[in-house]
C-alpha cells in the first residue's frame, strides 16, 4: 500500500514510498512505456506478418533494447545473495522517470544506470564518454540519479546517505577507461558482481 512522506511544504510526491517496490521487475518502467506506444499502433496485416515486417513503432527500438539490457542486468544481480536488497525500475518524481536499479548492501548504496551498447566501442576519460565515436551524457545522468537518491534517502532517515553511481555497459565490443569519472564508476556487465561485492561507494560528492 503506497505511503506518501510529508516534506516541509506538505506531501511530497518525490518522497512517495511503495511497499511493492521489491516486486517491480527489471525494465518495468520502460516496458510499460513501450507497451503504451505499441498500443497506439495499428495491428500488422497478414502480409506484414508473412514478410516479417518490424512490429515496433518508430522510435521504439531504443526503448526495446534498453528493456532487454535492464532485464539482463537484473538477472545478473540475483547473484549478489540475500545480504543485498535489489530494487528495479525505481520511480523518482511525479513523472515517468525511474532508476534502473538501486542496490543496498554491505558495500553501501548504489544506483545502477544500465546502457545496452552491445557490439559498440565505448571510451571513457573523466567526465567524457564516447560510444561509437559519439559523446553521450550517461555520466552526468548517472551522477544526477545518485545525488537525487542520496537526497531522498537522507530526508527519509534524517542523515547523510552516501550513494555511488554505477554505469553498466552491457556486452560492449570494447570498453576503454582512461580515467574513471568523479562520482561514478563505469564497467561492463561481466565486471558488475565482483565490483559490487568488493567496493565501497565514494564519499566524494558528484559534481
Amino acid at each position: 500500500m503506497p505511503e506518501t512522506a510529508t516534506g516541509p511544504d506538505g506531501p511530497d510526491p518525490a518522497l512517495a514510498v511503495s511497499w511493492s517496490l521489491e516486486q517491480r521487475m527489471p525494465g518495468q518502467g520502460v516496458i510499460e512505456h513501450l507497451l503504451a506506444l505499441q498500443g497506439q499502433q495499428r495491428p500488422r496485416s497478414f502480409l506484414h506478418r508473412i514478410f516479417g515486417i518490424d512490429p515496433l513503432a518508430a522510435g521504439s527500438h531504443s526503448r526495446y533494447n534498453g528493456a532487454l539490457g535492464e532485464i539482463a542486468i537484473g538477472h545478473l544481480l540475483t547473484a549478489l545473495g540475500p545480504d543485498w536488497t535489489v530494487l528495479h525500475a525505481v520511480p523518482v518524481g511525479a513523472k515517468t522517470a525511474d532508476i534502473d536499479h538501486v542496490l543496498i548492501g554491505p558495500s553501501g548504496v548504489f544506483t545502477i544506470n544500465t546502457k545496452n551498447h552491445s557490439g559498440q566501442s565505448v571510451w571513457v576519460a573523466g567526465h567524457v564518454m564516447m560510444v561509437a565515436g559519439r559523446k553521450q551524457r550517461h555520466i552526468e545522468n548517472a551522477r544526477y540519479e545518485a545525488t537525487r537518491t542520496a537526497g531522498l534517502l537522507g530526508r527519509q532517515v534524517r542523515a547523510t546517505v552516501p550513494v555511488a553511481a554505477v554505469i553498466v555497459i552491457r556486452n560492449p565490443m570494447t570498453l576503454t577507461v582512461r580515467e574513471q569519472p568523479i562520482g561514478a564508476v563505469v564497467l561492463t556487465d561481466q565486471q558488475l558482481i565482483l565490483r559490487m561485492l568488493s567496493c565501497r561507494p565514494s564519499t566524494r560528492s558528484a559534481k
